[in-house]
């Protein structure tokens, strides 16, 4: 009797330690959780076509890469609490004052804690009147002429432009910017004689990053037209220029 209930103790000890291990197992097997991006596109100006074209490409880079968007034009999001989900914000073609004091304040905080900013093409016709989102975009717009093929110089590479030869041949709308900040850095380049309506002369950035306040931030002023989010060269450029931002 004795015997048989040790026996059956062993069975129901070593039933358990099974039980235990497939669980650890299952746990340290499970899927990390998704890098997030808040990927914004509100619009208090003129408003892009295409958008949506920038949202879907975004979103299909995000299947190969693992991201978690959210996609949103609800300014809510940007709270210190939500944001700190977020491995990277986008800002696809906005225009206008698209954020009031508390989502401006933030912003900050989020830049000032590391975070990551991707702009893309309207992200500098936004918020003039607050000089720190000009110094953290790096630049506004002021004026562009008819949409036209041109020419860019690739002055430094990254991981936006990795992909890039010497120059690269497009068609866009060509921004020209006034505020420059001096604190960014360079990567393309437009060049002036390619085209008609350039007024920035002999260095006309269209493509800069830079570390701002503890932050990383990537701009590119190209991705007006909806044939640029089908376009493999542009969609790798922007791609990455995401990932140079994302908070690891």
């Amino acid at each position: 009797m004795k015997r048989i209930v040790s026996s059956l103790l062993l069975i129901f000890a070593l039933s358990d330690a099974g039980s235990q291990h497939s669980t650890r197992q299952s746990v340290e097997s499970s899927p990390l959780t998704k890098p997030g991006i808040l990927l914004y596109s509100a619009t208090k100006g003129f408003r892009h076509s295409s958008i949506p074209d920038g949202i879907e490409a975004i979103q299909k880079m995000a299947v190969v890469h693992n991201w978690k968007i959210t996609a949103t034009e609800d300014s809510l999001y940007f709270s210190t609490h939500d944001l700190q989900q977020f491995s990277a914000i986008i800002l696809l073609n906005t225009t206008g004052n698209i954020f009031d004091s508390s989502s401006e304040r933030a912003l900050q905080q989020y830049i000032r804690s590391g975070g990551g900013l991707a702009g893309v093409h309207a992200a500098t016709d936004c918020e003039y009147n607050w000089p720190w989102y000009n110094q953290l975009i790096g630049a506004y717009f002021e004026s562009h002429p008819a949409i036209q093929t041109a020419t860019i110089r690739v002055k430094e590479k990254h991981p936006s432009t990795a992909h890039l030869e010497g120059t690269w041949v497009r068609k866009d709308e060509w921004y020209n910017f006034k505020n420059l900040s001096p604190t960014v850095k360079v990567l393309l380049e437009l060049d002036e004689t390619t085209y008609k309506g350039g007024k920035m002369g002999t260095s006309h950035p269209v493509g800069w990053y830079q570390e701002f306040e503890g932050g990383k931030v990537f701009y590119t002023a190209l991705g007006h037209t909806k044939e640029s989010y089908t376009e493999p060269a542009f969609l790798k450029h922007l791609e990455g220029g995401i990932l140079s931002v994302m908070r690891k």
